[in-house]
């Protein structure tokens, strides 16, 4: 096999969108210096991705169950997808000319046969044979990628016996796959897994079955925002009490819609084309101004890294390949590529902007995965529009309130702040809530002179999945700003309100969000003998946040509004007086001040630390004081 390209973006010519087509045929000739430097910048991190996950398998021919494999710096078992790293590694043994990493693409695909291999062709996700495997799709198309792009770089054999085994995953993901059959992202991904596999192998089974999927997703996508939905159990029919979706951002812009966008221009499906431009606009809203995707109220929170989801792909091959039609999309390409740089250390992904400073371990899954769409941005180069960061992203230059109909989530924007608050009531398995932010909670809060002061957490730290989250080191505490009271040690708070409701006014410069919550526990049960239900009230000026919490109701147990700010443990803090303190950040001072004595919840260390986003925070809470049915706290920057 020699290299090629597979698809061909130049061929969307023909396809009738309203495309500024010279454009795009221009940017297919030539890539400005910016784009060059976006190369420059994948092609050093892929290197540095790749060198580092070699410093971390493991050569051990005497003990098979882990010859070869990805040792994982932070999980007591060995990651089964670690084998999606042999397309990067192939790719830079053929650009490298190494020798190095053709010996590591050989020994994790060892591992993987000798351990995660099933008779039926498929993979799994841990060496039980009885776990998941429908992450087999993501082998096959890593498979695949490798096998088409570079597989000259092997030996004849090797070729043959990689080729033959790519067949009978193939075979498991076409015998297998319903558009209904779980989550939307595995289907969703074998649009794209069937159609590569089928041109490879000339299975044209394969394709069909490809194009009957592409054609079911099509209805995937909600009717105001043209949102991907299906991110929950069952993915096809179930809707909220409200009657929403289940969405999750991360799965969708890291995986799903990657697959897409690769179908949609290879095969010139234009509805299909249509229907995703309008889904990555929507997704993008979601990108903070330094690259980072606010999936504060997924549905898939719990795997939130603030850079993306744990065990997806990346986010860049679908913004990248269609940054013809909106060049902000290729700016989204560029700003999460630095964001997961700044978010490396010793050739690993990090996940999260606080792991390094808290010496928190990487976990690998991160960087095998991730490396993936970054080979094959690079394999498709030539064929790529330009891509660069010098269009600014929605979020940079928002202003003003944007309520998400098919969420129920709302951005707002005034001058540098920027910030989500969600009622958005999806669960994901509508058995065990795994509390993403919601009850009218702010989810995410952002400066753009000193970067991210809230993000929200779960509610309570969970394993949803036990192989692919790490445990949480220390204490759990939420990150969530929320109002909080417990009575006989059971937690009440507004994040279990899932009929809250919020609405939005901007008037005389001041955006205002008001949310009727009650406070309730796990179980949906509202706190009785005390206050239950509160507004919360968040004003946002040019100047500065201000959050507002009152009743009308006698508050007769202590009840307090707890605001984590992000902070790493070598900020100063100073305390100015009982209601006022500061944060010394980089680029400015951040200023607190409430009208009731501030605190900081009992933690170990200086700081909390939580999985999710992967981030260290000053767990701040006001308490009501005894004659006040109201409380306000004010943040500014200087």
């Amino acid at each position: 096999m020699k290299r090629r390209n597979f698809i061909q973006l130049s061929t969307l010519a023909g396809i009738g969108l309203s495309l500024p087509m010279a454009g795009l045929l221009n940017a297919c000739e030539s890539h400005p210096e910016h784009s060059l430097e976006f190369k420059n910048l994948i092609s050093g991190l892929l290197k540095n991705w790749c060198d580092g996950m070699i410093k971390v398998q493991i050569n051990n021919p005497a003990n098979l169950e882990e010859h070869g494999a990805l040792n994982c710096p932070s999980c007591s078992h060995i990651h089964g997808r670690c084998m999606d790293a042999v397309y990067p590694f192939l790719y830079m043994a053929d650009v490298s000319g190494d020798e190095k990493y053709i010996k590591a693409a050989k020994l994790v695909m060892t591992w993987a046969e000798n351990n995660v291999s099933q008779e039926d062709g498929a993979w799994t996700v841990i060496r039980n044979p009885k776990s998941w495997k429908g992450i087999t799709v993501f082998g096959a198309i890593a498979l695949a990628e490798a096998l088409y792009y570079h597989g000259h770089v092997l030996d004849e054999a090797t070729q043959k016996e990689w080729t033959k085994r790519l067949d009978k995953a193939g075979q498991y993901i076409y015998d297998t796959f319903t558009i209904d059959f779980t989550n939307i992202n595995y289907p969703g991904t074998a649009v794209y897994g069937l159609n590569l596999i089928g041109g490879i192998l000339n299975r044209d089974d394969f394709k069909a079955k490809s194009k009957t999927l592409a054609s079911q997703v099509k209805s995937y996508f909600t009717a105001n925002e043209g949102l991907l939905f299906g991110e929950c159990k069952k993915s096809s029919s179930k809707l909220s009490e409200k009657g929403l979706h289940g969405v999750d951002l991360g799965y969708n812009v890291e995986e799903t819609l990657n697959s897409l966008v690769m179908y949609a221009l290879k095969e010139k499906d234009e509805e299909l084309l249509q229907i995703l431009t309008k889904s990555l606009n929507s997704h993008l809203e979601f990108m903070l101004p330094d690259g980072a995707w606010d999936n504060s109220w997924g549905t898939r929170q719990y795997k939130w890294s603030y850079w993306g989801s744990r065990t997806c792909d990346g986010s860049q091959p679908a913004f990248g390949m269609m940054a013809h039609i909106n060049p902000a999309f290729g700016t989204a390409a560029v700003k999460n590529t630095e964001l997961l740089q700044r978010c490396t250390a010793d050739g690993l992904i990090h996940g999260g902007p606080g792991f390094i400073e808290a010496g928190i371990p990487p976990c690998v899954h991160h960087t095998f995965t991730h490396a993936k769409p970054l080979a094959a941005l690079l394999d498709h180069w030539e064929h790529l529009p330009e891509i660069n960061a010098d269009t600014n992203l929605p979020r940079t230059n928002a202003d003003g309130v944007k309520h998400f109909k098919d969420l129920d989530v709302f951005l707002f924007a005034r001058g540098d702040w920027r910030g989500t608050v969600s009622a958005y009531d999806a669960e994901y398995h509508y058995k065990d809530d795994y509390r993403q932010a919601s009850g009218g909670a702010l989810g995410v809060l952002y400066h753009n002179k000193v970067g991210l002061l809230c993000a929200a957490s779960m509610a309570e730290y969970h394993l949803v999945e036990k192989n692919n989250q790490q445990l949480q080191p220390g204490k759990d505490i939420a990150l969530t700003p929320r109002i909080e009271t417990f009575k006989e040690d059971i937690w009440y708070t507004n994040l279990y309100d899932l009929p809250a409701t919020v609405s939005s006014k901007d008037e005389s410069g001041t955006i205002e969000l008001l949310a009727n919550v009650k406070l309730k526990d796990n179980d949906r049960k509202i706190v009785e003998e005390t206050a239950s239900a509160f507004d919360i009230i968040y004003q946002c000026s040019v100047d500065e946040m201000q959050i507002r919490v009152k009743t009308n109701q006698v508050i007769s147990i202590p009840t307090a509004f707890v605001l984590p700010i992000i902070s790493p443990t070598e900020e100063v803090v100073n305390k100015i007086s009982e209601n006022e303190m500061t944060i010394q950040k980089p680029e400015g001072l951040v200023i607190i001040k409430a009208s009731a004595p501030i605190t900081i919840k009992e933690m170990e260390g200086d700081r909390t630390f939580n999985m999710v986003p992967g981030v260290e925070a000053l767990p701040l809470e006001v308490f009501f004081e005894s004659t006040a049915n109201e409380l306000s706290i004010v943040i500014t920057v200087s």
